[in-house]
């Protein structure tokens, strides 16, 4: 790879990480041609961008990319590939189901949003974390709940001020 060739993949990946809002590290090497084709078709189903790269390319790459990669620069070592999402818990669903039939990718850290997880034992938590959508639902279901409470008293009291004041005292108690 020429000196030029290998500085329009480190800007190609700096853009890509720029952008990006979860970055996974991971190493997938010892996997056959058959296992790595449906590691990569699995990946393209969920949405996730399965890249083999260099640590030294990768490793310059996080520094243009204006965000702070540094805590991951101690494990790009060996055989390394870069998993991206858009929904943080995605590529560990993901590495998680592939291991029930094989002992690869294995974890060796995410960046999520500027939260940094070290390690393969990490793999269980970042599986468990709630993307954006679910959160916001959530936060829409617990704000809409207190609203359901008035809508439903003024329903079950006929609808007089009397009747809701009556209603929701009866509910504090």
């Amino acid at each position: 790879m020429t000196k030029e060739e290998k500085n329009q993949m480190i800007e190609e990946l700096s853009e890509l990480l720029k952008v990006s809002t979860t970055v996974y590290v991971a190493d997938i090497s010892g996997l056959n041609a058959e296992t790595t084709h449906a590691l990569r078709k699995l990946c393209s189903n969920r949405k996730v961008q399965l890249s083999v790269v260099k640590n030294t390319l990768l490793r310059k790459a996080m520094e243009r990319s204006e965000r702070n990669f540094d805590e991951l620069f101690p494990v790009l070592k060996g055989n390394t590939s870069i998993l991206i999402s858009d929904t943080g818990n995605v590529p560990a669903k993901l590495i998680k189901e592939f291991r029930k039939r094989s002992d690869k990718p294995v974890l060796k850290g995410a960046w999520i949003e500027e939260a940094v997880f070290l390690g393969d034992n990490q793999l269980e938590s970042l599986s468990n974390l709630k993307s954006k959508n679910e959160l916001v639902g959530e936060i829409i279901a617990l704000l809409q709940s207190p609203a359901k409470n008035v809508v439903s008293a003024l329903k079950s009291s006929g609808g007089t001020l009397a009747g809701l004041l009556k209603t929701l005292e009866e509910r504090a108690a």
